[in-house]
C-alpha cells in the first residue's frame, strides 16, 4: 500500500504543473483568437483542439519524436544545454500539458466571446486602457468558463495515461503516475493497491465534475 503514496504525490504534481501551464497558455490563446479575426485562425483553433480527438499514444509518439535525442527539439537541447526530457518528470509535465490543453482552451475562448462587446467599449469610453479592461471587466465576466476549463484539465492531466507513458516511462518514486501506477498493479497482481489508487481517481474526477457543475453558466442556485 505504501507503493501508492509515491506515485499520488507525484500525479499531483504533474496535474499541478500540468494545470497552471494549461491556465497560461491556454486562456491566453482563447484571448487573442476570442478577440482578433486573421487569416489561419481556424486553422489554429483545430490545430490546438486535436489533442482532444486524437489518440494519446499517437500524441506521445509525436511528443516522442519532437523531444527525443533524435528530435529537433530534443536533440538541440541535449547538444546546447544537456537538457534531457524523455524519461524525465519535465516531459510528464509536458505530456500532461498537452492532451488536456484543449479542456482548458476551447472554455476560455469561448468565455471571452460570450462577454458582452458594448460593457468593454463602455469601459474604453471611460478612458479605461486595454489592460485595465481586461482585467477589471472582460476576466471578471469570464472567470467561470475559464475555472471550469481548468477543473477539467486538472482532472484530465492527473489521470493521463497513454502520452505520459510513452514519453516519461514507468519509474517508481520518479515518472510514474496514478495511472501508470493502477496499471502496473494490475499487472502485478497487487488488487490492493490498485483498488486504492482507482478509489482516489475516481473521488477525485467526481469532486471535478461537481465543482464543473457548479461553475455552469446560467445555473440557478437552489434554497
Amino acid at each position: 500500500m505504501q507503493a501508492a503514496w509515491p506515485a499520488l504525490w507525484l500525479s499531483l504534481q504533474v496535474a499541478i504543473w500540468s494545470t497552471m501551464l494549461c491556465l497560461v497558455l491556454g486562456t491566453s490563446i482563447g484571448y487573442a483568437l476570442a478577440r482578433w479575426r486573421f487569416t489561419g485562425r481556424d486553422l489554429i483553433d483545430t490545430l490546438l483542439t486535436l489533442p482532444l480527438v486524437m489518440p494519446p499514444t499517437v500524441l506521445g509518439y509525436y511528443l516522442l519524436v519532437l523531444l527525443g535525442r533524435k528530435g529537433w527539439l530534443g536533440g538541440w537541447l541535449h547538444a546546447t544545454f544537456g537538457v534531457q526530457l524523455i524519461f524525465t518528470l519535465t516531459g510528464a509535465v509536458i505530456a500532461a500539458t498537452v492532451v488536456p490543453f484543449p479542456l482548458v482552451f476551447k472554455p476560455a475562448r469561448a468565455a471571452f466571446e460570450a462577454v458582452d462587446p458594448q460593457l468593454q467599449d463602455a469601459a474604453r469610453v471611460l478612458g479605461i486602457s486595454e489592460v485595465a479592461v481586461f482585467w477589471r471587466v472582460t476576466l471578471p465576466l469570464a472567470w467561470r468558463g475559464i475555472l471550469a476549463g481548468v477543473l477539467l484539465g486538472f482532472a484530465r492531466a492527473l489521470g493521463e495515461f497513454g502520452a505520459t507513458l510513452m514519453v516519461a516511462g514507468s519509474i517508481p518514486g520518479k515518472t510514474q503516475t496514478l495511472s501508470i501506477a493502477v496499471y502496473e498493479a494490475v499487472q502485478a497482481g497487487q488488487d490492493d493497491v490498485a483498488n486504492l489508487l482507482v478509489f482516489i481517481t475516481s473521488g477525485v474526477c467526481v469532486a471535478v465534475l461537481l465543482a464543473v457543475g457548479k461553475l455552469a453558466p446560467g445555473r440557478v442556485a437552489t434554497r
